[in-house]
């Protein structure tokens, strides 16, 4: 044996520090909740502490072969342990080779550690998530059932997404929901975040062994699998407005700003916090980055539980580990993290704490991800080749028996059902191995859980009166509230506003018009009908334009409003009026451009008082028409059906506007008095010709106090309808 030189700057690990690491991967995990939580928060921070070399003693190697140290995996216990082991970073890997630091070298050394490392996560590292302390809950569900209806012509059918599932996940671990596609994890993630509540769901959910109540909604985050986001919002204005109406009133502005600025550090953030969020249409961040400001805008107002519906999907292999270790530095602070994964990857797999794996709306397994394997193996099912565990599991999920065994029972099943022909190589259907694999989860999974569920949570009184049902609180109020989407109304929707396309279609528009009544007189009765045909024109078209501009508001943003409604983000009342009124600047703008053009060019009347004033009818107009937009979108929510209703009326409208028909027949007269075309034209030509005739082309001019209240009339009722029809969908 040879001495080692105290020069060779690697580390060594003590031997008693590493049987005491074994023993600590081997100690089992109490049945209570509280202390299982505690020591599986425990084991992961000390998976990933670094240990020191000992400065004291020398490491001995063997000429030409690198000494090893012998591992009993018997002694380490289970898979955990050794995942958790592989997880660690080159501390321990350094350990193990049997080298130690220089005692020189020793004050200057530190151990390698993820707080030390300030760039961005997705260049390869990251920053360790830091958050305060909250409210731990604790989260139990037990024979949750889901169905629903669907009511057809002459029948009414009902079909069943989720069958008695049961589990639980505690402060400081990560939930992972696996499943094939149509298996209910989505629906069953929804039923735990308490977004879907109708029709009521059989079984029971707890947190801290209370049901569940609106108050919780301040405590619980969830992270849509759509990245629904503003995109011309950038990424520090979508996390600061989202602080700012979710974070509690006792915070001031500038903390609410300060708290959003922390969470876009420890998010990764910062390369891009000024770019835009973008979408299909608009070049924004990447995927991952968006991903990650989902994240943002839930776990600003730390949540107790945090809830995420397939969040590396779309993502490459390394990006998604990096969003799966984001899911474990938060459930390191005593959060409750439950997610949707359709099929990570075999390191993935390997960072979740528990598994609930489904099949067709049944529980297939329930317990920790480390033990999924070990279990299918006792029941029978084990892979004959090398696979990622993922993949084996949504094998057997799906019933696919290909490259796996064949338990005896369902073999016996297969020789039954094929007697007298050859079995060598048929392999059961996948509804006999998912009804085996259902059986053998109620047998094996199932009574042991269901005991361990129906123990109660050793909680203090705090955290049960906690969740409580108590008098829901906003974070802002409603003139704040409505102050806050006012502004992000108008940052995210002058692009569309003042884009190239729209801005181009108005001046073209204004200057054909201003060609063809160039300069136009009204010295004869058949000059003034030409104007008037112009008159018209403007009040169709400045009521066509805003109609099917609105159509599209509120079906647009559907998503957007239940995702920050389910949240208790903001009250509906100040949504809707901050959305109605952030377009009224937005909307004058273009309509003057438009008639700076017309006025001018057409030589309509040359005083200030009747070009402000028919500027005044044009708005009064854009907002009556903008308002049946608003109705016609709130009320049927399909921009399908909402165009072709409105393409219909708008038409009715026009024709009953007063100038292609004079004499209309009684019996549909009182649609004229619906049309804003009507009233617009009128008043139009009242502000033109007042002092040339009472009566212009067949219509008798009036003080135009009539037309004024009828649109003002239509303008507000029209958003009182939009808004109760709103109130149905949010």
């Amino acid at each position: 044996m040879e001495k080692a030189s105290p020069s060779s700057g690697l580390w060594r690990t003590q031997s008693d520090q590493l049987k005491k690491w074994v023993e600590t991967m081997k100690s089992p995990v109490s049945n209570d909740a509280t202390k299982e939580a505690e020591s599986h928060t425990l084991s992961r921070k000390s998976s990933r502490n670094q240990v020191l070399a000992s400065p004291g003693r020398s490491a001995h190697i063997k000429k030409g072969k690198s000494a090893q140290m012998k591992f009993d995996f018997d002694d380490v216990g289970s898979g955990a342990a050794l995942s958790r082991a592989s997880s660690a970073s080159l501390g321990i890997s350094f350990s193990l080779a049997g080298f130690t630091i220089p005692q020189d070298e020793i004050a200057d050394s530190r151990p390698f550690s993820d707080d030390d490392i300030p760039e961005d996560i997705e260049a390869g590292t990251r920053k360790k998530f830091q958050t305060e302390p909250t409210l731990k809950i604790y989260l139990k569900f037990t024979e949750v059932t889901y169905k629903i209806i669907t009511k057809g012509v002459t029948s009414t059918e009902e079909k069943d997404i989720l069958n008695g599932i049961t589990g639980a996940v505690n402060p400081g671990e990560v939930l992972a929901l696996m499943g094939p596609s149509g298996s209910g994890k989505t629906t069953l993630l929804s039923l735990l975040g308490g977004r879907l509540t109708d029709p009521t769901p059989g079984g029971s959910i707890t947190y801290n062994d209370q049901p569940y109540s609106k108050f919780l909604k301040s405590r619980i985050g969830f992270v849509t699998q759509d990245d629904v986001l503003f995109p011309h919002l950038t990424v520090k204005e979508t996390i600061t407005y989202a602080a700012l109406l979710r974070l509690p009133k006792t915070l001031t502005k500038q903390e609410k700003e300060k708290r959003a600025g922390d969470v876009i550090g420890e998010l990764g953030l910062e390369r891009c916090q000024d770019s835009m969020i973008g979408n299909s249409f608009v070049r924004g961040v990447s995927g991952g980055e968006r991903k990650r400001v989902s994240i943002g805008n839930e776990i600003i107002i730390n949540p107790s539980l945090l809830f995420l519906d397939e969040p590396t999907s779309g993502l490459d292999s390394t990006t998604a580990l990096r969003i799966i270790e984001l899911l474990q530095d938060i459930a390191e602070t005593e959060k409750t993290v439950i997610t949707t994964i359709h099929q990570p990857s075999s390191r993935l797999f390997h960072k979740f704490d528990k598994l609930i794996l489904l099949g067709k709306g049944s529980l297939l397994y329930f317990g920790k991800a480390s033990e999924a394997m070990a279990y299918f193996s006792s029941i029978g099912c084990s892979p004959l080749i090398s696979m990622n565990p993922a993949e084996f599991l949504l094998d057997l999920a799906n019933g696919n028996m290909n490259d796996i065994s064949v338990p005896f029972e369902l073999e016996d099943k297969v020789h039954l059902g094929n007697s007298g022909r050859e079995t060598r190589n048929v392999k059961p259907s996948p509804a006999v191995v998912h009804e085996y694999l259902v059986e053998a989860c109620i047998a094996n999974v199932g009574k042991e859980t269901k005991k361990r569920l129906t123990t109660p949570t050793s909680l203090d009184q705090d955290n049960k009166s906690n969740v409580q049902p108590m008098k829901r609180e906003w974070g802002a109020s409603w003139g704040e509230q409505y102050s806050i989407l006012f502004r992000r109304g108008i940052k995210e929707r002058q692009h569309d506003y003042f884009s190239w396309l729209r801005i181009t279609q108005v001046i073209a528009t204004a200057v054909i018009l201003g060609l063809l009544w160039w300069q136009s007189d009204v010295h004869s009765p058949k000059d003034l009908q030409d104007q008037a045909g112009l008159l018209f024109f403007i009040a169709v078209f400045w009521a066509f334009f805003p109609v099917f501009t609105a159509i599209f508001t509120f079906p647009q943003e559907r998503a957007m409003l239940k995702k920050e409604r389910a949240a208790d983000m903001y009250k509906l009342s100040a949504y809707f009026m901050a959305r109605t009124t952030s377009d009224l600047p937005l909307d004058l703008l273009l309509p003057l451009l438009f008639l700076l053009i017309v006025y001018f060019m057409v030589g309509l009347r040359p005083t200030a008082e009747s070009f402000f004033l028919t500027m005044l009818i044009v708005f009064l107009c854009i907002v009556a028409a903008q308002g049946l937009g608003l109705a016609i979108g709130a009320a049927l929510m399909d921009l399908n059906k909402a165009t072709t209703l409105a393409s219909v009326t708008v038409m009715a409208f026009m024709l009953a506007g007063g100038y292609f028909v004079k004499n209309v027949p009684i019996f549909i007269s009182w649609l004229r008095y619906l049309s804003f075309n009507y009233h617009t034209y009128r008043l139009l030509l009242k502000v033109q010709y007042e002092t040339i005739s009472s009566i212009i082309d067949g219509i008798e001019l009036d003080s135009g106090l009539k037309e004024v209240s009828a649109l003002a009339a239509m303008a507000l009722g029209y958003r009182l309808l939009a808004y109760l029809s709103l109130r149905h969908v949010a």
